[in-house]
């Protein structure tokens, strides 16, 4: 068994782990968004292409978490911060996907329209303050940032509908646009997801802090 010493390193590796994976699901969305609005087929396809490697970070962090398990046999706080850990990097890797989505949506839309909507811009912005705000309680175990992930969580909730009902406003009046505007409201929806998966992190802080599970979404 791992002295106490070891245990608390090795939690400290794989949490720095894991928020190394979240800037990366970061740089992902990022350039998605980017592919998107430059209409860049090829930053499309090289997002796809390395999603694996988020992937790959994935199966890594949990591998290192059930072996610590298997080490250290926790309970209690410690359990939990291990738990917390698969659970967390569990949603990092669908944050990515929604990204690799977008960049499939780019493809799918290719170069065929002449603007996008700059209201996903909005909704990017606001995803990465949600981002910022969910990694800095992680890393501070800070329940006070978690909690305020619920609020920023609706105003992304309600740009999402406001895009939604203005596309579908846009089909009634060009329907030989639908390709376009299913394209456009599955981005929408991909980045409203990738939202929601960043309150269930903030979710998991909460948890493991009051060993309680609570519902921000």
């Amino acid at each position: 068994m791992a002295t106490r010493g070891q245990f608390q390193s090795e939690i400290e590796g794989l949490n720095k782990q894991i928020v190394q994976l979240a800037i990366a699901s970061k740089e992902a969305l990022n350039n998605a968004m980017d592919s998107l609005f430059e209409q860049d087929l090829d930053k499309a396809n090289s997002i796809i292409e390395n999603d694996y490697e988020i992937d790959r970070g994935e199966i890594e962090i949990n591998d290192k978490a059930i072996l610590l398990i298997a080490k250290q046999q926790p309970v209690a706080r410690d359990l939990r911060r291990i738990i917390i850990a698969l659970r967390i990097v569990t949603d990092i890797e669908r944050m990515a996907d929604n990204a690799k989505n977008i960049a499939n949506s780019t493809i799918l839309l290719g170069k065929n329209y002449s603007s996008i909507p700059q209201d996903l811009r909005k909704m990017q912005e606001m995803i990465l303050k949600m981002l910022q705000t969910a990694i800095l309680a992680f890393q501070n175990e800070d329940i006070a940032l978690a909690g305020k992930l619920a609020e920023m969580d609706d105003d992304v909730d309600k740009l999402y509908k406001t895009i939604v009902s203005e596309l579908l406003g846009e089909t009634a009046t060009n329907p030989d646009k639908i390709q376009y505007v299913m394209q456009v409201a599955f981005t929408a929806r991909y980045l409203e997801r990738y939202a929601d998966h960043i309150t269930n992190i903030g979710e998991s802080i909460l948890y493991l802090v009051k060993g309680e599970n609570y519902s921000l979404n």
